[in-house]
């Protein structure tokens, strides 16, 4: 069952990334006032519409070599390489819960997180190619992450009972993502990072609910992004990929992470 599962969450992550990746062309159309392009999927160079065989995530791509079968013109190698970090994302995601031993509470936050996980994504395409946030994306995930803390709160509180503990620990995530960009916005007057990027680090925070993870996920992504972008030597970069990016890889190992802070795996 549990390889079922995983091999079930790649699937649906490849096909979210395309779906995701062409609805970011459609917003951003919209946004400019140009021809809608359509309900059906469209060859952005030669306007045909494409086939449903061609539409198949990842191994369309590579039958067809990263071309449009009508027109031949690349696709664009960014096409597949979203399809194939979405899923394995969400095979990440995925790797971190037994569907076999879930409760109903565990599934429903599961599926707030992953509806989280699919606006991050929409957000880290859209940043990444025109470095923007759209707003209602940003608000959307930051109700997602609202609901998840709430979720989990009123989980552990039918346990325990109440505790600040908890509280304080995601209060801390909030101000280590959502408050450092938030200085960092006020400081540079929008020229170090832009607006959207604390109300991104506000909902990985609220959905991240540590401290020390939030720490972790800050370092990440700040290393990752300068490992990819300072041999370019771009003076404006998008980041939110690449909060994005640490955000997967802190959750799929927090166990991990959790453990070695804490000094169990020591």
């Amino acid at each position: 069952m549990k390889i079922g599962f995983m091999v079930l969450m790649f699937v649906v992550g490849a096909v979210m990334g395309s779906f995701l990746s062409c609805q970011a062309w459609r917003l951003r159309y919209k946004e400019q006032g140009k021809k809608k392009l359509g309900k059906r999927s469209v060859c952005l160079k030669c306007g045909k519409q494409l086939k449903w065989y061609d539409n198949i995530p990842i191994i369309s791509w590579l039958m067809l070599g990263g071309k449009c079968r009508a027109c031949k013109k690349p696709i664009g190698a960014s096409e597949i390489v979203i399809e194939l970090l979405f899923g394995l994302g969400f095979l990440g995601f995925g790797s971190t819960v037994d569907p076999s031993s879930m409760s109903v509470m565990n599934w429903v936050i599961f599926g707030f997180m992953l509806a989280l996980i699919l606006s991050l994504g929409f957000l880290a395409i859209y940043d990444a190619r025109w470095r923007e946030l759209p707003q209602a994306v940003l608000i959307f995930a930051v109700i997602c992450a609202i609901i998840i803390v709430i979720l989990k709160q009123w989980s552990l509180f039918s346990v325990v009972g109440f505790s600040w503990g908890p509280i304080l620990n995601t209060l801390g995530a909030v101000a280590i993502l959502g408050g450092t960009y938030l200085v960092l916005y006020l400081l540079s007057k929008g020229e170090w990072v832009g607006d959207g990027d604390w109300i991104l680090g506000l909902a990985l925070g609220l959905a991240l609910g540590d401290s020390w993870l939030a720490l972790i996920l800050l370092f990440l992504a700040n290393f990752i992004g300068s490992m990819i972008m300072l041999p370019k030597k771009q003076k404006k970069i998008a980041f939110g990929p690449f909060l994005v990016v640490a955000f997967i890889i802190v959750i799929t190992f927090a166990e991990f992470l959790s453990g070695f802070l804490s000094g169990k795996l020591w």
